[in-house]
């Protein structure tokens, strides 16, 4: 057996096997582990519901194979002597793939916790998936390029000349696609400061329509004709927007006008008569009804109420019944409503009439 006493690269031929031998019951190790610690976690979760071990168990499934061989490697590389550079070669893949297997563990319980937040959300606010998304999109992004800067740096780039090359470059990048980058933090600004969220109904400079969606450059509504109107995200945002979905309760004015040769009775009862008319109508809270002015053809009323329901039909089912309630108590007492007239009154003097 003296071919094992053969020296390569500085270690005898037997050091190198018995090195070999030991990354390859490493990695059997190290991979049985992972699937044991796996399949447990994933019983337990499954048979708990408990959520770290859910995590857990996803987080063990991220664990790849490479890094698994990269750590058997190590445990083998303690078995011989390696020269400097081949030792910095070693080091540094190993290191490498402990960042990338880093970003994996990180992007996955990142992954985890917004799914439990989305799931929140549903119930309680969908309006925040959209931004629970970009925040989870934005920390994906700075969480992976930290990682592939410091790999950089592992191997020997210099990135600090990198990192000010592309810093000038984003300024140009920026100055060229700022109305693209104005429409993204304007989205931006939508998911944190909440304005509106998906199936509100806007009217946006005369148009009219429910949200349907919030994206990263432009907020799309379905209008009452069923057509799609978008809009860039800074022009909405630019915009005076009235926002319906967060209407409680809806105030109305109602106004009347009866006739000038009314009497004074019937004039005193038209405030009560409105009263009881609003009043017996459910969702309906009365605010008050007055006789408001001397107008041009008629005596005028205000009333106002609300009607405590922020869908339209609501209101509009309740205002008629209200209108038609008005109706006939108005034509039981006899009170004529008000329309634009005009009266002639022609007068003359007895000698013209007799020269006639």
């Amino acid at each position: 057996m003296q071919w094992l006493d053969e020296k390569v690269l500085g270690n005898s031929l037997q050091q190198w096997l018995i090195a070999a031998a030991v990354v390859v019951l490493s990695y059997l190790a190290f991979w049985l582990t992972r699937r044991l610690v796996r399949y447990r976690l994933g019983a337990l979760a499954a048979r708990t519901e408990v959520q770290l071990a859910a995590m857990g168990s996803r987080l063990v499934a991220q664990t790849k194979a490479p890094f698994l061989l990269a750590l058997a490697v190590y445990v083998g590389s303690l078995f011989v002597d390696l020269s400097g550079r081949v030792e910095a070669v070693v080091n540094s893949a190993i290191h490498i793939t402990l960042l990338f297997q880093a970003a994996l563990w990180g992007s996955t319980l990142l992954a985890v916790l917004l799914e439990a937040h989305q799931q929140r959300a549903l119930q309680e606010n969908p309006s925040a998936l959209t931004s629970i998304n970009i925040v989870g999109f934005v920390v994906r992004l700075l969480l992976w390029t930290t990682v592939a800067l410091l790999a950089l740096d592992n191997v020997g780039v210099d990135v600090t000349a990198l990192v000010t090359g592309l810093g000038i470059g984003g300024v140009a990048v920026a100055l060229a696609v700022q109305n693209i980058l104005g429409d993204v933090f304007a989205s931006l600004s939508i998911m944190m400061d909440k304005p509106f969220a998906v199936g509100d109904f806007l009217a946006i400079d005369g148009f009219l329509g429910n949200v349907e969606q919030i994206g990263l450059k432009t907020t799309r509504l379905r209008s009452l004709s069923g057509e799609q109107v978008v809009f860039s995200n800074s022009d909405l945002l630019a915009s005076r927007i009235r926002n319906y979905g967060r209407m409680y309760e809806r105030r109305v004015v109602l106004n009347l006008g009866v006739t000038y040769d009314t009497p004074r009775a019937k004039l005193r009862m038209i405030p009560d008569i409105v009263r009881q008319a609003v009043t017996t109508q459910d969702t309906i809270r009365f605010d008050r009804s007055h006789f408001l002015a001397f107008g041009d053809y008629a005596l005028q009323f205000e009333t106002v109420y609300y009607v405590l329901s922020s869908e339209y039909n609501v209101f509009m089912d309740r205002q008629q019944e209200i209108l038609f309630a008005i109706h006939e108590r108005f034509e039981q007492e006899g009170i004529e409503f008000a329309y634009p007239t005009q009266k002639l009154y022609l007068s003359g003097t007895p000698a013209a009439a007799g020269s006639c």
